[in-house]
This record gives C-alpha cells, sequence and structure tokens, in this order.
C-alpha cells in the first residue's frame, strides 16, 4: 500500500510540474502577445490557461482520492496539501495571463505611449521565479524557496518605477489616460504573479520542514 501510495505521490508530482509548464507558457504568450501586438496570440492565451484550469482539476481530484483511500503520514499529508495549495496558486498565475491578453486586446495596434522595457524585465522575473518555485518543489531545496521569494522585492520595485513614470506622463498629457491605465493594470497583474508565486514558496519551506512562514 504505502508503495503505491508514493508512486502515486510521485504521479502528482509531475502532473504538478507539468501545470507550472503550461502556466509558464501561459505568461510567456500573454507579454509576447502584448510586446508584438499579435491578438491572434492574445486569443491562445485564453485557449492555454482553459488547459490550466483542465488540469487544476484534475490534480485536485487525485490530491482527494489519495487523502480518500490512503493513510498519508504527516509529511506525506504536507504534502498533498501543499500541492493543493500550489495548484490554486499556480491557476491564479494563469488567469492573471488571461487578464494580460485581454488588456492587450483592448490597447489593439494603438503606439504604446513608451518603449515597452520594465513591463517585459517584470515578466521575465516572473517566469524565471515560477520555474524556480517549481525546481524548489522538486527537489524540496528551501534555500531556493527563500531566494525565489525575494525577487519578489525586484517585481515590486519595477512595478514602483512603472507607476511613477507613467503617471508622470499622463500629467504632461491626459489624451493617453486609457493607455496609462492599461499599461497599470498589465504591471499589476505582473506583480500579482509575483505574489502567488511567493505563497508556493512559503508552501514549498512549509511541505519540507512544517515551518510557517511569510514573505
Amino acid at each position: 500500500m504505502r508503495k503505491h501510495f508514493h508512486e502515486e505521490l510521485k504521479n502528482l508530482h509531475q502532473s504538478l510540474l507539468k501545470m507550472g509548464a503550461m502556466v509558464e507558457d501561459v505568461i510567456d504568450t500573454a507579454i509576447t502577445s502584448l510586446i508584438e501586438q499579435d491578438l491572434a496570440k492574445a486569443d491562445e492565451v485564453i485557449i492555454k490557461d482553459d488547459k490550466v484550469d483542465e488540469m487544476e482539476i484534475y490534480i485536485e481530484k487525485k490530491c482527494l482520492e489519495l487523502l480518500a483511500l490512503q493513510q498519508p503520514l504527516a509529511k506525506d499529508l504536507r504534502q498533498i496539501s501543499g500541492i493543493l495549495k500550489i495548484i490554486t496558486d499556480l491557476e491564479r498565475i494563469g488567469d492573471h495571463g488571461v487578464n494580460i491578453a485581454r488588456v492587450t486586446r483592448k490597447i489593439g495596434k494603438e503606439k504604446f505611449v513608451k518603449p515597452l522595457i520594465d513591463i517585459p524585465k517584470m515578466a521575465d522575473i516572473a517566469k524565471e521565479m515560477v520555474k524556480k518555485s517549481l525546481d524548489s518543489f522538486i527537489n524540496e531545496d528551501v534555500e531556493l524557496a527563500k531566494e525565489v521569494a525575494k525577487m519578489d522585492d525586484l517585481v515590486d520595485d519595477i512595478y514602483e518605477d512603472i507607476y511613477i513614470e507613467l503617471l508622470e506622463m499622463l500629467s504632461e498629457n491626459k489624451k493617453i489616460m486609457q493607455q496609462v491605465v492599461n499599461l497599470l493594470f498589465i504591471g499589476r497583474y505582473l506583480e500579482r504573479i509575483a505574489d502567488h508565486t511567493t505563497n508556493i514558496c512559503e508552501r514549498i519551506v512549509y511541505m519540507a520542514t512544517g515551518e510557517r512562514v511569510e514573505y
């Protein structure tokens, strides 16, 4: 029974990694659609996120089956409950990718009020955070989880710079208000992606050590 349980748990780990890779792809496609103003790619994001949602439902079902049919020990129980929490954050990260795609459609082919430098930089950091958090999960690497959580500060700092710069531009030209608002929304969605990844890191530390932390 224990051997079967651990095989099922290993399968859960692989499914979670697959879901994480799908989420990374959602973020990447959303930001590419923005940079290239490619509205077809924006539509792809919504389709890809539907697959993320399906994966969340599948993993949740498997977790509940393990809880109902097996008798997990303390650490195993932390693993399963941790996976349930992590997939929720991953699903929300995917939702923010969809939000970015929807705002991209609103901007359309309109000329950007400023070169897109900081937003892609935020997205690169956010994608790296997701990837490294999953590496931390699979290796139970607590130090890496802590390192990833600290990267959230970088994303916050860039968003603050974007916020200040765009508001200064708006004070000089009210005609750009709509696009400024849309770009600020995109920055905010990327900031939330980093926040959800930080939640994942906190959960990984708890899974590995039993210690509850907040970053």
